[in-house]
């Protein structure tokens, strides 16, 4: 397994990203400032974006594996790896997520705890309902983890 920052053509991930996030022109809200990390086993299995916030507190902006890797651990180590590169840069990283029972248990397992929501945040800043599963993403769950 070996984990990449990558640096330039970054939409060449568009498609993996675009699990995580579905619509483009939020990702591209975060993507050029943001770190991305490519995390391969033998192929491209998984990537995310980290963006800093402020001096103390960087954000999880896009984790994503592809469906059919999904379960075997790649989304943890690339969270557990970024989590051991920003630990000396920034106290805290933060993720937000829709609530959503199976991916909030994710984020539990990889440290994080619930920090804030913001209300009707998928209603408001995308341009169709989005769902995971069968549940409607309404109010964006922010969870944090110490680092």
């Amino acid at each position: 397994m070996k984990i990449k920052k990558i640096t330039d053509n970054k939409k060449k991930y568009l498609d993996l990203l675009l699990l995580a996030d579905e619509q483009e022109n939020m990702i591209d809200k975060y993507l050029g400032d943001g770190d991305l990390f490519a995390l391969f086993d033998g192929d491209l299995k998984s990537v995310c974006v980290v963006l800093p916030i402020d001096a103390e507190t960087c954000e999880l902006k896009n984790i994503a594996t592809y469906e059919k890797y999904q379960g075997k651990g790649y989304g943890k180590s690339l969270i557990s790896f970024i989590s051991a590169l920003y630990k000396d840069s920034y106290r805290t990283m933060l993720v937000g997520t829709g609530e959503t029972p199976a991916i909030l248990s994710f984020y539990g397992s990889c440290g994080f705890i619930e920090s804030h929501r913001i209300k009707n945040f998928f209603t408001d800043n995308y341009d169709h309902p989005m769902f995971e599963g069968d549940i409607q993403l309404i109010d964006m769950i922010y969870l944090k983890k110490i680092l």
